[in-house]
């Protein structure tokens, strides 16, 4: 802390010192200062950031990011720093005709209410749904349609969800653990401590284990269910954090490295390191494929698990941060802010329907239907395929 709070002095110096350069407001991350303060805040910022409180950092999977910015002008450039939301850029979308379709145009089956921030999404005889702000997860009947228990979890639950050996597994990013829970009474069995790599992530199952990574380090834990006990790490890469489980392996996408890694559950052991898109983050197995949402550029890497190759890239329009990604149904399901469901045919490797609008955050499929959280609308979509196919563009 001694060592931050010095560096903070010293690049406010440096600050201090800078002239104008337009005056207003500038972004402490951006080239508003001259050649050597500049060169200082690049060398120093990455120690002071860390100094922010935990939740401004890493408070939601699918929230904006914010700058530090503060008054370009001399004598006030860290006396009241204050952090802004930047304007996100519009994604583009597909722009092939016949296939962008208005949100407000598809009609859900059912629509769950869960006041909070309604995020991951896990699916078995029932559906489960995280909370981050309210520290619970909500359970879906879906012979019913409704929300029929809320149950309480650690703080911040993030990460992904999935329900396996008779238990809902679910990540919590404020006590860096793991809750379980019985999936036929809602009790919670187990508080098991874990590092969680990030919020936006993944926990799976396969192979008769419990699969995540720990750290940003690229820790992939392998943990038994019987005891709850990590049985194996493995070194994956740096920046992993996305897992699926298909083709009797484990799939793990490096958003720092542009890499999709292979594990063999077998002996634990990488097997492939494969070059995909800019970013990659979610991911999914799958209709003989594995296919890895990259977020730097909007696009999926399809990959053949025979010979470890990308064997197509299908531009989707959907760059930047959050979304999601499924395979059921026939299809391909990707979710993103501003397209908050697009589906790509495997067939032909190509987005066939891309409704636009509000909504989006998770996407699951299961129990026949296709199951949308929309994250600032505090709600849960099912939605039947067949009706989605047949809605069509205006």
């Amino acid at each position: 802390m001694m060592m931050r709070i010095v560096i903070a002095t010293l690049l406010g110096s440096a600050l201090l010192q800078a002239p104008p350069p337009l005056g207003g407001l500038c972004r402490l991350n951006e080239h508003c200062l001259p050649g050597g303060a500049s060169r200082l805040a690049a060398l120093l910022l990455p120690q002071i950031l860390p100094v922010l409180p935990p939740h401004r950092a890493n408070h939601a999977r699918r929230g904006p990011r914010f700058s530090v910015v503060a008054p370009c002008h001399p004598g006030a450039a860290l006396r009241n720093p204050v952090l802004v939301q930047p304007t996100q850029a519009t994604r583009p979308g597909v722009k092939s005709p016949g296939v962008r379709i208005p949100i407000e145009r598809l009609t859900p089956e059912a629509v769950f209410p869960v006041p909070g921030k309604p995020d991951w999404i896990a699916v078995d005889e029932d559906v489960w749904i995280s909370n981050a702000p309210k520290d619970t997860v909500a359970r879906l009947d879906p012979r019913a349609n409704t929300v029929v228990a809320t149950i309480a979890v650690g703080k911040r639950p993030c990460s992904g969800l999935v329900a396996a050996f008779g238990s809902l597994w679910v990540p919590n990013c404020g006590d860096q653990d793991v809750t379980r829970l019985d999936l036929k009474t809602s009790a919670v069995t187990a508080t098991i401590r874990a590092g969680i790599g990030n919020s936006e992530g993944s926990i799976v199952a396969g192979a008769g284990s419990i699969w995540m990574t720990t750290d940003a380090k690229g820790t992939l834990a392998r943990f038994d269910p019987a005891t709850n006990a990590v049985v194996a790490e493995i070194y994956v890469a740096r920046g992993s954090y996305g897992l699926a489980f298909g083709e009797d392996a484990v799939w793990v996408t490096s958003t720092d490295n542009n890499t999709v890694t292979r594990v063999d559950p077998q002996t634990n052991l990488v097997v492939e390191t494969i070059p995909v898109g800019k970013a990659p983050r979610f991911i999914a197995a799958g209709a003989g494929a594995v296919w890895s949402l990259n977020q730097g550029d909007g696009s999926v890497s399809r990959i053949d698990p025979k010979t470890n190759k990308v064997v197509a890239t299908i531009e989707v329009g959907v760059p930047g941060p959050g979304g999601d990604i499924a395979v059921g149904e026939g299809s391909v399901w990707v979710t993103s802010f501003e397209f908050p469901l697009s589906r790509i045919d495997p067939a032909t490797n190509a987005v066939v329907q891309q409704f636009a609008g509000k909504g989006g955050d998770a996407v699951r499929v299961g129990l026949g239907s296709v199951w949308l959280s929309n994250l600032e609308a505090g709600n849960v979509w099912r939605i039947d395929p067949r009706r989605v196919e047949a809605t069509l563009p205006e």
